[in-house]
């Protein structure tokens, strides 16, 4: 697809993108069974478009996928964590639908393509199939010991499953997010849910950050809902960018992947390292910028992120983007090497 640009484009993900509304929402009819997926992958070589570049501040760009399905539930890709590193892959749409697969690379260590891709739809206590998509707008997505934490938007919650690719079932427990239900937006809720270091000061404990839910100095709600710290912090709002996505730096720091949009700028994307010390029970935690890109780069409305070791040390960061089931976006796969010095 023709990655295009101009104000038509940037008019539409305001029609969409930012405000949730996929043209043509995914839902399908009858058993939740899971359904194979036919998933090409067209390699994207640079990150900025037309420049041979690799390194951008600390990131270093390894390769891309630009992936297309004829499968009509394909696309809305919200969420994602690897259960194998930069291979085996679980992940959640925010039109209701886990999706399963395998990532591959190159003998460059590129990323190659996409296998095995699955998909099934959420289902209820009953094992019926959700078919109202304000029940089921999965954002974020948590992964520890065979358990799937995911979060939802417009119907507000938490909620944990037990991992089963061949079958994932309803929830079996929801959990108390501790942010008062009332100071999250309808649509602006958990985007990030994610563990902590298992070997700090909230020894792995689930750690959840809204999208854009304010306080009234204008920080965003977030909070520590295990571990022996509990508590509602906010994450100081950092410009017009609101907060998609992140997980936990071997670090122990926290890296968030934020998006925004404006007629003039179009759709930016950016990477922030919120210092590990700064997520704590009623502090309004904060860190640099690490990396940001617009629409001359090779983005798209990005919504997920993981943080993954490779088997040569190099810590790496993956995102993906969500294309709203629009003909207009598209679905990404980027990958990059975080350099530590």
């Amino acid at each position: 697809m023709i990655f295009l640009r101009g104000g038509f484009r940037q008019t539409f993900f305001a029609a969409t993108a930012l405000f949730g509304m996929a043209l043509a929402p995914a839902i399908a009819a009858g058993p939740s069974a899971v359904e194979m997926v036919e998933v090409s992958a067209r390699p994207i070589s640079n990150f900025h478009i037309g420049s041979a570049d690799k390194q951008f501040g600390p990131l270093e760009f390894v390769g891309g996928l630009e992936m297309t399905s004829p499968t009509r539930d394909f696309g809305a890709l919200s969420a994602f964590r690897f259960l194998k590193p930069g291979s085996d892959l679980i992940g959640v749409a925010d039109t209701g639908f886990w999706f399963f697969g395998t990532l591959t690379h190159d003998a460059e260590r590129r990323p190659s393509g996409i296998q095995s891709f699955r998909m099934q739809q959420m289902v209820d206590a009953s094992g019926r199939p959700i078919d109202k998509k304000w029940q089921v707008d999965a954002e974020g997505l948590a992964v520890k010991d065979g358990i799937a934490t995911v979060g939802f938007e417009r119907d507000q919650r938490v909620a944990q499953f037990k991992i089963d690719p061949d079958n994932m079932s309803a929830p079996f427990k929801q959990l108390n997010y501790l942010v008062p239900a009332r100071e999250l937006r309808q649509n602006r809720g958990f985007e990030t849910v994610t563990h902590a270091n298992p070997y700090g000061q909230h020894e792995g404990g689930l750690v959840v950050v809204s999208e854009k839910s304010l306080d009234k100095a204008g920080n965003i709600y977030a909070a520590i809902i295990e571990g022996p710290h509990k508590g509602v912090f906010t994450v100081k709002r950092n410009g017009d960018f609101d907060i998609t996505d992140g997980a936990f730096l071997p670090d122990g720091d926290l890296l968030l992947l934020e998006r925004s949009f404006s007629m003039a700028g179009g759709v930016k994307m950016r990477l922030r390292r919120i210092y590990g010390e700064s997520v704590e029970k009623g502090a309004v935690a904060d860190g640099p910028v690490l990396m940001e890109a617009d629409m001359g780069y090779q983005i798209d409305n990005m919504e997920g992120l993981d943080v993954w070791t490779r088997d040569d040390g190099a810590v790496m960061v993956s995102l993906i983007s969500d294309d709203n089931h629009s003909i207009l976006q598209r679905n990404l796969y980027l990958e990059f090497i975080l350099h530590q010095d």
